[in-house]
């Protein structure tokens, strides 16, 4: 049974999440600020974290940061929808998705379950007769392992900067607009989804480029989108 970490100050909101999330199987650990947090995933074995980002002691931003020194897990960032700017930093930190309160807890249910998916299957074990490497110059994808490589030393990525990466080099040379990538990364209707996929983007490039604002791979195509290059 997965462990959903549910950290927000608001009792209410953790414990209505908690029996969404009970009916649909999950085991929840609640936490009601950053420290409460950290100690649990010390302590049980959680496989995606919901948390809030305004809380006492310490905020789920620099939680966030937190995690991420240790732990890939996915991460959804819960914020007033007015707090675009707190999107925005979450992504930056590391966070994989978002959810603006008040929110449906059916679409969290739903986010919960869509990272879920994408976590499990980058973890999970290879086919023996798997060997699905990717190549562009000296950035190597072994979907088999779910591997990075650039120019020989291991890149570490969350899952939806791997997915994203590895969605764009099986499609080397052609470009993608904002909505595509999102639709085909997160499998929904992109509305709205611009700084999400931006953020994922420079996130990506930060950790695959020397350069990051002269990329060799990963190009922008000024009112298109995105491509790899093909003959990077």
């Amino acid at each position: 049974m997965p462990g959903i970490l549910v950290c927000d100050d608001d009792r209410e909101i953790v414990d209505a999440i908690e029996i969404y999330l009970q009916q649909e199987g999950f085991e929840v650990f609640k936490a009601y600020d950053g420290i409460q947090a950290l100690q649990i995933l010390q302590e049980h074995e959680i496989q995606l974290a919901i948390i809030d980002v305004m809380m006492p002691k310490m905020d789920g931003i620099h939680c966030t940061m937190k995690i991420r020194e240790k732990s890939s897990i996915p991460i959804i960032i819960l914020s007033a929808k007015s707090e675009d700017t707190d999107k925005i930093l979450g992504l930056n930190i590391g966070a994989d998705d978002y959810v603006a309160k008040p929110f449906n807890p059916l679409e969290l249910v739903a986010r919960v379950k869509s990272n879920l998916r994408r976590y499990t299957k980058l973890g999970s074990i290879p086919e023996q007769d798997s060997s699905q490497i990717f190549t562009v110059g000296g950035l190597v994808i072994n979907d088999a392992s779910k591997e990075v490589m650039v120019d020989g030393e291991s890149v570490k990525m969350t899952p939806m900067e791997y997915n994203i990466l590895l969605f764009l080099v099986k499609n080397k040379g052609k470009v993608f607009s904002i909505n595509q990538i999102y639709e085909n990364i997160w499998n929904e209707t992109a509305v709205g989804a611009d700084n999400t996929v931006a953020v994922h983007i420079r996130h990506i490039r930060e950790k695959i480029e020397i350069n990051p604002k002269e990329p060799r791979y990963l190009k922008v195509v000024w009112g298109v989108g995105y491509k790899i290059e093909a003959d990077a």
